[in-house]
């Protein structure tokens, strides 16, 4: 059976996870090659077979060269310790999974193979280019391209919101988390890839260090009986993939980032993972 086909029953049978991008409208159907809502609107299916629901021409800085280097640093396990983190947060029983800013898709593809459940887990992104390197992933994934600010999602459809280093819409997630639900933020500490950001930048730049308190402070505000699970770890990069690491960071985009060269990367044999998960609950 052809991928495209296999994705139109995906969304048909979980069609009540959706709502219309165009009006909001609860969703009627899968017709032919559209999604098509109660009033009539309708969004076809890509020929990757994902959904694109941006009205406008919004994207985003990252494209399909770093989005692999990302593919191959998470595949050899650089994120792997934060998914177990974050599995061992979620109920055994099966889940209404969202991916926020899922890139091209391999962490969420890695939490389902932790998880081995019968979830119905969609990864979004506002890039075309992850998201179409994402639909190549094995397993029953559904990938669309959506806007943070704007979901797609029908109200109170999801048991679990996850997040890896993305921008938050809190007021959209609590519309679309369900009572009880939660949201899992993974945001970097202090020595988050220390390693790398002393290589790029002088010691007194201001990209040299990162303060996460803003961030945890709204996130605190907004949930107030959140839990914060720190986690830190070393990791060993795979020979060869030391390039990768950069490309996959925006931490090289800052404008006195140094230009790296064989040395600096040859030098660059392991990295600090050093982040927080946050966990909201819906009450």
């Amino acid at each position: 059976m052809k991928k495209i086909v296999i994705k139109k029953q995906w969304v048909n049978e979980h069609r009540r996870l959706f709502r219309c991008s165009v009006c909001q409208a609860p969703i009627k159907g899968v017709f032919e090659n559209s999604l098509v809502c109660k009033q009539g609107h309708a969004i076809d299916f890509n020929k990757h077979g994902y959904l694109y629901f941006l009205n406008n021409g919004n994207g985003t800085d990252y494209d399909r060269a770093m989005f692999e280097a990302r593919r191959r640093m998470l595949s050899a396990g650089l994120f792997l310790p934060m998914l177990k983190q974050i599995n061992a947060v979620m109920p055994d029983q099966p889940q209404t999974i969202l991916d926020v800013g899922t890139g091209e898709g391999t962490p969420l593809f890695q939490l389902e193979t932790l998880r081995n459940q019968n979830d119905a887990a969609i990864g979004f992104d506002i890039s075309k280019a992850g998201v179409q390197l994402a639909t190549q992933l094995p397993g029953k994934l559904f990938f669309c391209v959506a806007d943070l600010r704007r979901l797609p999602f029908a109200d109170e459809s999801f048991d679990q919101v996850m997040e890896l280093f993305s921008p938050s819409d809190y007021q959209e997630f609590d519309r679309i988390l369900k009572p009880g639900g939660q949201l899992l933020k993974i945001i970097p500490n202090a020595n988050y890839l220390i390693e790398l950001r002393h290589l790029l930048y002088d010691q007194n730049d201001q990209h040299a260090a990162y303060d996460n308190t803003p961030v945890v402070e709204r996130f605190m505000q907004h949930y107030q009986q959140a839990r914060i699970v720190p986690l830190q770890y070393q990791f060993e990069i795979p020979l060869g993939l030391a390039e990768d690491l950069v490309e996959m960071s925006p931490l090289h985009w800052g404008r006195n980032a140094k230009q790296l060269d064989e040395s600096d990367l040859s030098s660059l044999k392991q990295v600090t993972v050093d982040v927080s998960l946050l966990i909201g609950k819906k009450i």
